[in-house]
């Protein structure tokens, strides 16, 4: 097998994603700028649109350009988040913070609030206090361009940020949604199998003749591999990270993605490839990747990240930033 190799390309991907041949990609993990999150002072960034359906075409755009590069078996894995609606005064329209308290960073436009409290409902077609429902805008969309929109998936935060709210419940998840080129495609099940609770191996009742099988089986295989398909809910917790890049894409979320979406030897493709989460763990599986990344700051911080990743976060569960 060819060395494994990570390539990262500094700029905007609907320029740099031109620079790759067509169909030369497996599987696409990445988390794209959410919309009005935060200003990384880059011109002509993704995430600062002044309304809603303009951030979802240019991200249309960029996945037309992903789907070029994309083996007609491959698949994307699509993490987003949603944001409410604001007032215009610094916090959304039902009393949350409409800015991550850990991504407030100071930029030529000021701080990231600041370039959130611009963002008035009624300017974008909405009333204070509507969840826009972004991810879901995002997904009908690409399915409408042409994508097969196969599932979403749940990323459930067991530790998710506190939320000022008394009129709703806190929230706890984001969307992973699963897309495909094709119609058939490829996707190691096997390879993403989740352990089975003890009750789901024989039933709530057990006959004597299960109990005497189960028996029977342990003393052949002392360890047995209980195993069952993956389900669609996947508890991750998030852990902030305050160093240079302040959004996290733990690598155990992404790893099933890897593995379901890329034989080993692949290559993996990260549009916004912040500094190198999704390269360190393909790395670590014995899968290539490339990614994109608008940020020059961000791109200088890849190398240390998969290293880190490689050599100090072998176990899963480690959290590292996007």
């Amino acid at each position: 097998m060819n060395k494994i190799r990570y390539d990262v390309l500094v700029g905007d991907c609907r320029e740099t994603l031109k620079t790759l041949p067509d169909e030369s990609v497996n599987t696409v993990v990445t988390s794209p700028p959410y919309f009005g999150l935060r200003d990384y002072n880059q011109e002509d960034q993704i995430g600062l649109e002044p309304t809603p359906e303009e951030f979802v075409q240019a991200l249309v755009e960029v996945f037309r350009e992903v789907r070029r590069v994309l083996r007609d078996d491959g698949t994307v894995w699509l993490n987003l988040g949603d944001s409410y609606a604001g007032s215009g005064k610094g916090r959304n329209g039902d009393g949350s913070p409409n800015v991550d308290e850990n991504a407030k960073q100071s930029t030529s436009k000021g701080t990231t609030e600041g370039v959130l409290k611009s963002m008035k409902a009624h300017q974008i077609g909405l009333k204070p206090k509507d969840l826009i429902g972004i991810p879901w805008m995002v997904a009908f969309a690409l399915r409408e361009d042409g994508w097969y929109l196969r599932q979403d998936i749940i990323w459930s935060k067991p530790n998710p940020m506190p939320e000022s709210v008394t009129d709703r419940c806190t929230k706890a998840h984001e969307y992973i949604f699963l897309l495909s080129k094709s119609k058939s495609y490829y996707f190691d099940n096997e390879a993403i199998k989740e352990p089975t609770q003890g009750r789901e191996r024989f039933g709530n009742k057990r006959s004597k003749g299960d109990c005497e099988q189960r028996q029977d089986n342990e003393r052949r295989d002392m360890t047995p591999n209980w195993t069952r398909n993956r389900r669609s809910v996947w508890t991750v917790p998030p852990k902030p990270f305050k160093g240079a890049h302040f959004a996290t894409f733990p690598p155990e979320l992404i790893e099933p993605c890897v593995l379901a979406g890329c034989p080993v030897g692949g290559t993996v493709l990260d549009p916004f490839g912040g500094s190198g989460t999704t390269a360190g763990v393909a790395y670590r599986n014995d899968r290539n990747s490339i990614l994109c990344e608008l940020n020059p700051e961000y791109a200088e911080l890849v190398e240390s990240r998969i290293e880190g990743i490689i050599e100090g976060k072998r176990t899963l569960g480690a959290t590292l930033p996007l």
